[in-house]
């Protein structure tokens, strides 16, 4: 691992994470093995992993998005997701009372 990574660590600041992440995309370490050496949850590396992947995406557009604009956007992709989900467990209601199903009510 990297020089900024050999002391211990207290506090996982941007800087520190931005070297992890950057380590792991370039093959230098695993999410496995940063978790091993730095007793964090994988699941967390790989957060971070994915975030900083969609963040470099975004600043290499040519119009990037701000930060509110990409709030939005998840908070609009989140709302589509949960209108289609309410209308599926609306239609399976209908469906079961139509069928007389008075378990699924």
């Amino acid at each position: 691992m990297s020089t900024l990574m050999e002391d211990e660590i207290k506090r996982w600041t941007a800087k520190r994470k931005t070297a992890l992440v950057l380590e792991i995309i370039q093959g230098k370490t695993t999410v496995a093995e940063a978790s091993r050496a730095f007793d964090l949850p994988a699941s967390e590396l790989q957060q971070w992993v994915d975030e900083g992947k969609r963040s470099m995406e975004n600043a290499l557009r040519t119009n990037p998005l701000d930060v509110r604009q990409l709030y939005e956007k998840k908070l609009s992709d989140l709302q589509e997701a949960y209108g289609e989900a309410m209308l599926e467990l609306r239609a399976r209601k209908k469906l079961a009372s139509l069928l007389g199903d008075e378990d699924e009510k």
